[in-house]
């Protein structure tokens, strides 16, 4: 039987994205504390997908969410505010979201799906941006090329 209507993609560019994580290489963004692989960034949307890799003890600064956001921890155990995410555990956070430090109290390594950017502050001034353009650079490749 044929469909109602024709449901072939506008676009034939469009495809499905694969990221071989086993394949990548670690990209170091605190030297011997913490690791991510880029898996994914959509510039259309502004969404990103990464793995992290903490060591115990490792802290990330202070941060408001510019979107929302969503962590499965796949190893170890971080403090997030007042609670403890473990092996398993899943959360999900709000566009708005501000929140102190997150420490790993273990190695960890989490899957991290953001909509959009992370901006990071001190108790003085905003100290990083985190947004699809900067996972694109850390990968080495231009903004430009990587929203094509």
């Amino acid at each position: 039987m044929a469909l109602p209507q024709d449901i072939r993609p506008a676009n034939s560019e469009l495809m499905d994205s694969l990221a071989r994580s086993s394949q990548m290489e670690w990209i170091e963004t605190d030297p011997g504390m913490a690791w991510m692989k880029v898996l994914w960034t959509g510039p259309e949307t502004g969404r990103w997908a990464v793995l992290l890799k903490w060591k115990k003890g490792y802290v990330a600064a202070p941060h408001k969410h510019l979107s929302a956001a969503h962590a499965f921890i796949l190893s170890g155990k971080l403090q997030v505010r007042d609670g403890v995410l473990e092996t398993g555990d899943y959360t999900y956070e709000p566009n708005g979201m501000v929140h102190g430090a997150t420490t790993a109290l273990e190695d960890t390594t989490y899957l991290f799906i953001c909509d959009g950017p992370v901006l990071f502050f001190n108790d003085n001034a905003f100290t990083s941006y985190l947004g699809w353009e900067q996972l694109a650079r850390l990968q080495g490749k231009p903004a430009k090329a990587a929203a094509e």
